[in-house]
């Protein structure tokens, strides 16, 4: 892929990072998955696990810099359970999809014919290639910038159950590319006053249980069903 061309590809890319690229082989080596290096031999091109790693870090630090910003009461530990459940998964996923990432990826043959562009993994791992891609080409201070304009909704959501909801879709999505199902869910018990109830969820897929929630409204413990039950097959 030219300068060029991989920056025509990237123009709208840009204009929804509000950032272009001085060093456009860093964007390009961003969305470069193992899968399409390990099938071009002898070209010593690098794919986008190191950037990934940098990304994580980069992305941690931006984030509690960032919460503890919006956030002067939250403790130790709340600033803590709040980073974890924002930089996530799903919620890496969320960026991934909003910012059409799994578009622009470079994915071998097989990957691409097996719903890679799709696949959740992936396209949480190309968002903290591609930050750490920004930081590496900007520095921190415009990364930071960037990761507050993509994380916005997100960070929004904190200290309330919105922010968990993500997950019944994110495992929706992974139960049918991976078992040509949907998750079932079951109400297995019900109890407390009318005004402070609590209802535990059971989850299955193909009939198997794989987790269950605790919630103060049945919503809410599906949500967390759902977190633990991807996560569990994420694992396996």
């Amino acid at each position: 892929m030219s300068t060029l061309q991989a920056n025509k590809e990237f123009k709208s890319l840009y204009e929804t990072l509000g950032y272009n690229f001085n060093d456009i082989a860093l964007a390009i080596q961003a969305f470069r998955h193992s899968s399409y290096v390990n099938e071009q031999v002898g070209t010593g091109l690098e794919d986008n696990e190191r950037l990934e790693f940098l990304g994580d870090a980069v992305l941690d630090l931006a984030v509690s810099h960032l919460l503890m910003e919006r956030n002067p009461q939250a403790s130790e530990g709340d600033l803590s359970r709040f980073r974890s459940m924002v930089v996530d998964e799903a919620g890496l996923h969320d960026v991934a999809t909003r910012l059409e990432l799994g578009r622009y990826l470079l994915l071998g043959k097989g990957e691409d014919q097996s719903l890679g562009r799709q696949r959740p993994s992936i396209l949480a791992d190309v968002t903290e290639a591609l930050i750490g891609a920004i930081y590496l080409d900007g520095g921190f201070d415009v990364t930071k910038k960037v990761i507050e304009k993509l994380f916005a909704p997100l960070l929004k959501k904190v200290g309330t159950d919105a922010l968990i909801q993500d997950y019944k879709s994110l495992l929706q999505e992974f139960t049918q590319q991976a078992f040509k199902c949907l998750p079932q869910y079951r109400l297995t018990e019900e109890k407390g006053p009318a005004h402070d109830k609590m209802f535990r969820i059971a989850l299955a897929v193909n009939g198997i249980v794989l987790a269950e929630g605790m919630g103060k409204s049945k919503k809410e413990a599906e949500q967390h069903a759902a977190k633990e039950a991807f996560l569990r097959l994420k694992e396996d």
